[in-house]
């Protein structure tokens, strides 16, 4: 049985579908959505020092944008959270704390236009995983849903 789903988002167009199959997931077994988006804590601190700051800010108002998409897209109520470190590492220790059924990432997020086939961040997700992870990738144009 499916009691709790969280959704792993970062704004991005190539998560939405996974967004919608999450949600739809929640819906069908009647679920708890916690939506989750990760401020990766290396892309401020890899910036020169004197944006850091801004960055940070900048970056967390892009993951609370997109938990606010989670939530408009929701037929029922969703809580959120902005946690900020190693993205994979964060999703499965919020997945535990919420003691989450599934897990629903995409494939690709922001910097997964540079993957073949699966997003580090998915990929560590899923290799890293207990709890059953629900990968979901973006579909081609000329692909239908």
């Amino acid at each position: 049985m499916i009691d709790t789903v969280v959704v792993a988002t970062d704004g991005s167009e190539s998560v939405g579908r996974a967004v919608d199959v999450a949600l739809d997931l929640a819906r069908r077994f009647d679920a708890t959505v916690y939506a989750l988006s990760v401020v990766n804590e290396s892309e401020v601190t890899n910036a020169p020092e004197d944006v850091r700051e801004d960055l940070s800010s900048e970056l967390e108002a892009r993951a609370e944008d997109a938990l606010a998409d989670v939530s408009e897209r929701a037929e029922q109520s969703v809580t959120t959270a902005v946690r900020e470190g190693r993205p994979a590492d964060e999703i499965l220790t919020y997945a535990r704390e919420v003691e989450a059924d599934v897990v629903a990432t995409g494939t690709r997020g922001r910097h997964g236009e540079n993957r073949l086939l699966i997003g580090s961040v998915a990929e560590r997700v899923v290799r890293s995983s207990p709890i059953p992870v629900l990968t979901v990738r973006q579909l081609g144009e000329d692909e239908a849903a």
